[in-house]
């Protein structure tokens, strides 16, 4: 098993703004990234009438809806129009095409999770957007270090988590770290994302790991495609899971603060 790489505490530290909790990553090599200019999903002329939703008129991506006259609709716009058709006034539905679904060309979600956003495209625009609207931090290099610090630990509100993007073997990944309630008590998970399909992910491996008073957890496995959701992901356990009170122990002092440093490091399978 690889062995995720530490870093200096000496290197310069992200922090992310609230007020309750400090979050860093720090990257091992490598300065931020020099991102390509924006691009969207490139559709020909003639799918794109079909594929372009009649109100906000961006490409439509599933699940389309569609009323009984045959009218289409984006997800995004089917609200503001309450469930109505906006040609004829009927109500809509889901068209179910197994062929756009599995399309490897059909436009990614964006994987922010910290709200509901319903922006799609390919993975250049994507970066783009998550470090303009979303403001992640993109970081290059394929070893990283995240540390979690927060002060009351016992309490976890509106599940904190946090997101990076890192750049590696000409490829973006997104690293998860959040604390979401399970069961009574707070666990804390961390995992990767690849932003690609899924066959690509599987070309990648990554190590993670965490520990603290002599002790230490490491998790390895296969980064996970965006076309994964992040709630998915996360509640299928399929990264570093670290009980509260293992958190605490890696802690160490009193048991009252959290502080946790979880390394980690991407390679390419041969």
């Amino acid at each position: 098993m690889a062995t995720a790489g530490y870093i200096d505490d000496s290197c310069s530290e992200v922090i992310d703004p609230p007020k309750t909790e400090v979050l860093d990553v720090t990257e091992l090599a490598g300065d931020h990234i020099q991102h390509p200019p924006k691009s969207n999903v490139v559709v020909s002329s003639s799918v794109r009438e079909l594929l372009e939703c009649p109100v906000c008129l961006s490409a439509m991506y599933p699940p389309i809806h569609q009323c009984s006259n045959g009218h289409t609709l984006c997800s995004g716009c089917k609200p503001r129009v309450h469930n109505r058709c906006p040609t004829c006034r009927h109500e809509l539905g889901n068209i179910r095409c197994l062929a756009l679904e599995k399309c490897q060309y059909r436009p990614y979600s964006c994987p922010y999770a910290g709200s509901e956003c319903t922006v799609a495209g390919d993975i250049p625009y994507l970066v783009n957007h998550l470090k303009d609207d979303h403001k992640v931090d993109m970081h290059n290099g394929c070893t990283f270090n995240h540390r979690y610090v927060k002060p009351n630990p016992h309490e976890v509100e509106n599940a904190t988590w946090m997101l990076t993007v890192f750049s590696c073997f000409g490829q973006y990944f997104c690293l998860h770290f959040e604390a979401f309630q399970l069961g009574m008590a707070p666990v804390y998970i961390a995992f990767l994302r690849f932003m690609g399909d899924d066959a690509e992910a599987k070309n990648y491996s990554y190590s993670l790991e965490v520990g603290g008073t002599g002790r230490k957890m490491i998790w390895q496995g296969v980064p996970r495609s965006i076309r994964d959701s992040h709630r998915k992901v996360r509640d299928s356990y399929d990264g570093l899971i670290i009980q509260r009170n293992m958190a605490l122990f890696f802690s160490g002092g009193d048991r009252k603060e959290l502080k946790l440093r979880v390394t980690g490091r991407i390679w390419k399978e041969q």
